[in-house]
């Protein structure tokens, strides 16, 4: 057994626990970072990256696919898609950042033991990697140990079943899938596949898809499925697979293979959480507001604290333990965090919705009067202003239309430094660009769009 000590110790390669790492090193403090897998974490290596490589390559397949049926004139012959090769270039893309995760933490002298931790006590924790076994003694621990997939009794992951981990490493496609879940992960993958030639299912037991959003911004969405050929089952319960076929309340669906997306868990089991008797929030750690867990010298970032379950909130997250740490004077006060649904169209959702807030309403402007979106032939969508009557302060701003997700930074700055109507209604945005959409929105709440 070989014994380490250091100041900080990082349970979690992922998003929160890296950039926790690096952060920390940068002011010198002397960290471990604790992983069985490689830096990146879900989000690198088998969730947000991997799955966006993914989309922008069936986007690509089904623009080749459909382009003689549109209006510029163009015609080629039918294209095929070998998607062994697409996968491996995905992986590659993968492995890239890898590499560049654990040469950012070198580079603030964070050293990274790969293996499974397990908490001794609040301040030792053992690390198992195979026969190798050590201990890891610290003075501060963070938990960042993510989430993983909610795995449905009657439908066990394995096989024709898939969670979205397998999906993304699938190398032919299928002829028929059934995806269990109408949330952003199943519809984004569900989407992929549909553009690749597959026959797509989505069930889902709620009345709606994507029911954390307004309709109003899940309209288009639902609308773009059909024209993609997906049926969509609402109200509808899947209760098992047997013969080739998704069995539902509703009747049986074909399908070669089905994708369960319901949801993510906290990953806490295995670590030893429970020898430290940290106060809960449901099945999360609870943390105050400066992530720091109900023991002293313990904290908690990103998906093990609950919602928003978001990689950019692990990382703000980490990035303020790391100076909280440091005896910096920090605190999280974040007024808003976007949330990206990378669906086709794309929809983004930073601060508060119509109605959440009392005094407040809402300005629309329609991307169908919008000449950038008119010119990309996608002109579905809109975006809203959601602001307070009484000062014109923007307290929320949503989109849902064609690669919106890059308005996002936009969305989250303008909450953030407490920008106006005015402010934002003033400020001279690019022609043609979608972008002028938030300007108009804004302008039409002032009484006077210039477009509309």
């Amino acid at each position: 057994m070989t014994d380490l000590s250091c100041k900080l110790l990082i349970i979690g390669a992922g998003p929160g626990g890296y950039v926790c790492a690096i952060r920390a090193g940068q002011l010198g403090i002397d960290t471990i970072v604790v992983d069985a897998g490689k830096p990146g974490g879900t989000c690198l290596n088998v969730g947000c990256i991997p799955s966006k490589a993914m989309i922008h390559a069936a986007d690509e397949f089904h623009k080749f696919a459909h382009v003689n049926d549109g209006p510029l004139g163009i015609s080629v012959g039918a294209p095929s898609i070998d998607l062994a090769k697409t996968v491996a270039w995905k992986d590659g893309i993968v492995q890239r950042l890898n590499t560049g995760v654990s040469a950012l933490m070198k580079k603030a002298k964070a050293r990274f033991v790969t293996g499974q931790a397990r908490f001794l006590d609040g301040k030792t924790v053992e690390v198992t990697n195979g026969d190798e076994v050590q201990q890891i003694r610290a003075e501060y621990v963070v938990i960042a140990t993510g989430s993983a997939p909610v795995e449905l009794p009657f439908l066990p992951f394995g096989g024709p079943i898939l969670s979205s981990t397998e999906a993304l490493d699938l190398t032919e496609v299928p002829e028929t899938l059934a995806v269990v879940g109408g949330g952003y992960i199943g519809l984004e993958l569900g989407t992929v596949f549909a553009k690749l030639g597959s026959k797509v299912t989505v069930v889902e037991a709620e009345d709606r898809i994507l029911s954390l959003y307004d309709k109003a911004l899940t309209k288009p969405v639902a609308k773009r499925l059909k024209e993609l050929g997906v049926t969509v089952m609402t109200g509808t319960k899947a209760q098992g697979y047997a013969d080739g076929a998704l069995q539902t309340d509703q009747g049986d669906v074909v399908a070669e293979k089905v994708l369960v997306t319901v949801g993510r868990r906290p990953r806490t089991a295995g670590i030893g959480i429970e020898e430290l008797a940290l106060t809960q929030d449901g099945p999360f750690v609870k943390i105050d507001s400066y992530c720091q867990t109900s023991m002293r010298g313990i904290y908690a970032i990103g998906d093990v604290t609950g919602e928003p379950m978001l990689a950019h909130r692990a990382m703000a997250q980490g990035e303020l333990v790391a100076e909280h740490i440091a005896g910096h004077a920090v605190e999280w006060d974040k007024r808003a965090i976007p949330a990206v649904c990378f669906t086709d169209p794309e929809i983004v959702t930073c601060g508060a919705l119509p109605g959440e807030i009392e005094g407040t309403k809402s300005s629309e402007f329609p991307f169908m009067a919008n000449g950038r979106a008119m010119t990309t032939e996608r002109d579905d969508g809109f975006v809203r202003v959601v602001y307070r009557e009484e000062d014109h302060a923007v307290v929320g701003l949503q989109a849902v239309g064609a690669g919106i997700s890059e308005l996002s930074a936009a969305f989250s700055l303008a909450i953030e430094m407490g920008a106006c109507l005015e402010d934002i209604a003033a400020t001279i945005h690019a022609h043609p660009t979608q972008s002028e959409g938030l300007q108009e929105a804004c302008l039409k709440a002032l009484g006077h769009a210039l477009h509309i």
